[in-house]
């Protein structure tokens, strides 16, 4: 399928917005970002939580003095540091987390992190990675996150194997997919992120991994480089995906398709049910993505083959053919499908498309609605619980509902 590769001004999320949902699911683990003022307001807004809570993130704020190079930022940071540890002794692992500010004025967070590790005297795991939007996509401080668990993982003994789950799930999909596992015969099964950092699932050459997320290339490289072997498949979204991705799976090891089919079962028949009451909203209606969250190549596919929608444009922040080509073989022929963006023509395509829904970032939304177009924040789509077969209803349902509220805004 060709690419059009644009490089150009592009409208991008932080990548500390990955700390929203890593929090949540490694329930002993807390982050602790090294920048601005800014990144404290966007932490404190995106994830919602209320002045009185005792949430587990937190920002060290560079000051003039630090940025202008008049104070010792690590004197400050290990200071900042054996406060919180002191006061927050249930920190099982602590993330120190670069940001625009603190890569800009060149702080190496990660001799902090050996630093302050030694002086906890093993009490305490600390690392050190970016969360950084200077040249990322917001889904990838996810990706650095997990490829700085990879050095800690343990080893996988030579005679064993395991199923290794990549990219973060709910908790209620997690156990979904760990139930559908077992009772397809594959065993044991780990996911990464675990619910607790300090529990890391082992790797090693008998390692199967299964990427769940699509943004998480470089973790699947650095698991690669301790033995893992990475199964392709297309990624849990609606029914056929979900399916194929089991079926993935369980070739990989050994089993009969016909065992995957008999556990999936009643999960399939939930999902056609519930994806009945929207396919005939959203079938014909015509889609944009703009490139966002890595999830438009997929999300596109579910709702070309199993809602029926006609996709103008599909647009991704890069393309990993790594992860991606189990997806690329799915979609339609003729998509204008591109990399990167330069976003004044993307948004003179738009406009001229006039597409029924458009998917696009925060910062474009309200703008593009303005003009009479109908939107969906692509970030609710990374927070919501979308993957597996109980979801897939749900995964149709946010792509329907705003077009039923622009319907009922119709004069």
């Amino acid at each position: 399928m060709p690419v059009t590769r644009e490089r150009g001004q592009r409208q991008v999320f932080c990548g500390l917005a990955g700390i929203v949902w890593l929090h949540r699911k490694m329930q002993d683990a807390f982050f602790l970002v090294v920048g601005s003022r800014t990144c404290a307001h966007l932490l404190q807004s995106a994830a919602g939580v209320m002045v009185f809570a005792e949430p587990r993130f937190a920002t060290a704020i560079l000051q003039d003095r630090d940025l202008a190079g008049l104070a010792d930022c690590n004197e400050e940071l290990d200071r900042v540091v054996t406060e919180l540890l002191a006061r927050r002794p249930d920190i099982g692992t602590l993330f120190l987390v670069a940001s625009c500010p603190s890569e800009v004025i060149k702080l190496d967070l990660d001799t902090a992190a050996e630093r302050l590790a030694a002086s906890q005297q093993g009490r305490v795991q600390i690392l050190a990675y970016s969360g950084s939007g200077l040249d990322t996509t917001f889904t990838q401080g996810e990706d650095t996150c997990l490829t700085a668990l990879v050095p800690r993982m343990p080893e996988l003994p030579a005679a064993e194997r395991s199923l290794l789950v990549l990219g973060t799930l709910p908790d209620i999909v997690e156990d979904q997919f760990a139930r559908l596992f077992a009772e397809i015969g594959i065993a044991p099964v780990h996911f990464l992120p675990p619910r607790k950092a300090a529990e890391l699932p082992p790797v090693g050459p008998g390692t199967l991994l299964l990427a769940a997320q699509p943004f998480v290339g470089e973790t699947a490289a650095a698991l690669a480089k301790r033995g893992a072997t990475l199964i392709e498949a297309p990624y849990p979204f609606g029914i056929e995906g979900s399916r194929a991705w089991f079926a993935a799976a369980a070739a990989a090891w050994g089993l009969p398709a016909e065992r995957v089919e008999a556990a999936i079962a009643a999960p399939v028949a939930r999902a056609e049910r519930g994806l009945a009451n929207y396919r005939e909203q959203l079938a014909g209606k015509r889609i944009s993505f703009l490139p966002d969250s890595q999830l438009e190549i997929p999300l596109g596919r579910f709702l070309s083959r199993e809602c029926g929608m006609q996709l103008t444009e599909v647009g991704v922040p890069y393309l990993d053919r790594r992860m991606m080509a189990a997806e690329l073989e799915l979609l339609p022929a003729g998509l204008r499908l591109t990399e990167g963006q330069d976003l004044e023509r993307q948004l003179d395509r738009l406009r001229q498309d006039r597409p029924d829904l458009t998917v696009c970032g925060l910062g474009l939304a309200n703008p593009l609605e303005a003009e009479g177009l109908t939107t969906k924040w692509s970030i609710e789509l990374v927070f919501s619980p979308v993957h597996g077969f109980d979801q897939a209803a749900d995964l149709a349902e946010l792509f329907a509902r705003p077009l039923n509220r622009r319907q009922r805004l119709a004069f």
